[in-house]
């Protein structure tokens, strides 16, 4: 039996977890602590797709028909 793929569903936005430099880069464009992120939940599905762990920072990537492309940032927490 295949295993169902959450992120293959073109309803769910692009999840992924962000490296260090792109995290610094982040924090220093909007000035502010990591822990200012808006917070998502490890148990979320999708965190658990990615792979993501507790302090992990996830950039989500939705398709608008305004802005073309709109990112959001979530801090992974218990």
């Amino acid at each position: 039996m295949n295993k169902f793929n959450l992120l293959d569903n073109e309803l769910i936005p692009k999840h992924e977890i962000l490296g260090e430099d792109e995290l610094k880069s982040v924090l220093k464009r909007y000035k502010i602590e990591r822990e200012q992120f808006p917070k998502i939940k490890i148990n979320d599905p999708v965190v658990q797709e990615i792979g993501a762990s507790v302090g992990d920072v996830v950039k989500i990537t939705r398709n608008s028909q305004t802005a073309g492309q709109a990112l959001y940032y979530r801090l992974v927490i218990e």
